[in-house]
């Protein structure tokens, strides 16, 4: 296989279907590229039946060339991540990695165009996270569920607004953000510094107002990220968590037992917001996400000092803070539905909460005039329930 040949497949899977998200090179299956979260198979010429071990590996090793630094990764660790451009016009996020004594690749489409809180249609709190002097802003959600666009509308935000140094450490660097009112240095894991923790330990010399650090791996990087919060620093970063609750208990759990009194103390007074995601199919095609919101308010530092019991819960405290943008992922998931954005089955099927979502639908559907639920709909749909 020569490279005009992988880039005529990357090409071809790219441009099989509307809203393409993931190509998928793996060996037994044809090319597959996901549109809308489904996978799906694309026809080239000569057609692909069956991708072979030996096609997998030319066009995993042809992305890589001859980065060294990849393959060492790639043999010590199982894989190894990288950017891919195609023509200078589409940018991927690569992961290569084996499995069965394979080579899968699997390359993320990067979008080319900053997002926008507008033009998201975030919420408004956004605005007020952006304008955070200093502490923790977290994103939390599985691989896939938007946070990197998230962050990116944020700093677009700050950029906008503030003549402040912004020091990003990414991997890959996915979104190029140009130089507005802020002064921005992108820095990818691997080309620029080593690991996240060093990249954050270096962040700090170089005097910067926002960090943005890719992800919080590790105790050590989490470790400097406090003590940049607590140092005058606005840090944002992502944790693969479902919810707020369970990540204070994710961050907690980074540190030694006789350390976590400390770490409750420190979070209580450097967080300031965490926002969990999810992306749901949406009626029409696409995606769309519903957020849960959590902000530091006074009940909610409580609730980081001293853990939750059976009446004071994160889904609680966030369920009746509206007043200041706080909302759980039930509520949001209620108003996608209330828009028609959403099905009903979406909504039982990413719901935190299902009885409670059960009943907010059956609210709506009775303003509606229509058939609220029966008892062996939700029977139905509890099989059919996706657990989070």
């Amino acid at each position: 296989m020569k490279q005009t040949e992988i880039d005529y497949w990357i090409t071809s899977m790219f441009a099989s279907y509307e809203n393409v998200s993931d190509l998928n090179i793996t060996v037994g299956k044809t090319l597959q590229a996901e549109s809308a979260g489904v996978l799906m198979p694309v026809g080239v010429t000569p057609p692909v039946q069956e991708l072979t071990p030996f096609q997998t590996e030319v066009f995993a090793l042809n992305l890589i060339g001859n980065n060294k630094r990849l393959l060492r990764d790639l043999v010590e660790n199982g894989s190894c991540d990288l950017s891919y451009t195609l023509d200078n016009k589409v940018r991927f996020r690569v992961n290569i990695f084996t499995q069965k004594g394979h080579f899968s690749t699997v390359l993320r489409k990067l979008e080319t165009t900053i997002p926008t809180i507008k033009g998201m249609n975030f919420p408004t709190a956004f605005n007020k996270m952006a304008g955070e002097m200093n502490g923790l802003v977290l994103f939390t959600g599985a691989t896939g569920s938007g946070k990197t666009t998230s962050l990116a509308a944020l700093l677009h935000k700050i950029n906008l607004d503030r003549s402040a140094h912004i020091v990003t450490l990414e991997d890959p660097i996915e979104y190029v953000h140009p130089h507005i009112k802020a002064t921005f240095n992108q820095r990818e894991l691997g080309n620029d510094f080593k690991s996240f923790a060093s990249g954050m330990r270096a962040a700090l010399r170089q005097a910067p107002k926002v960090i943005l650090v890719g992800e919080m791996r590790d105790r050590e990087t989490m470790e400097i990220g406090l003590t940049a919060a607590e140092t005058g620093h606005l840090v944002l970063s992502t944790l693969h968590t479902i919810d707020a609750g369970q990540t204070i208990n994710r961050i907690l759990g980074m540190f030694e037992q006789e350390e976590q009194p400390q770490i409750r103390n420190r979070l209580a007074d450097t967080v300031r917001w965490i926002v969990g995601q999810r992306l749901l199919p949406k009626i029409g095609g696409g995606r769309i996400a519903a957020m849960e919101i959590l902000y530091t308010s006074l009940r909610v530092k409580d609730l980081i000092l001293n853990g939750e019991d059976d009446e004071k819960t994160f889904y609680n405290i966030i369920s009746q803070g509206s007043a200041i943008d706080m909302r759980t992922f039930d509520q949001h998931i209620l108003e996608l539905y209330e828009s028609e954005l959403i099905t009903e089955k979406t909504a039982l099927r990413y719901s935190s909460h299902r009885n409670e979502v059960a009943r907010g639908m059956d609210t709506i559907k009775s303003s509606r005039g229509e058939a609220t639920s029966t008892l062996s709909d939700l029977a139905m749909e509890e099989e059919e329930q996706t657990r989070w």
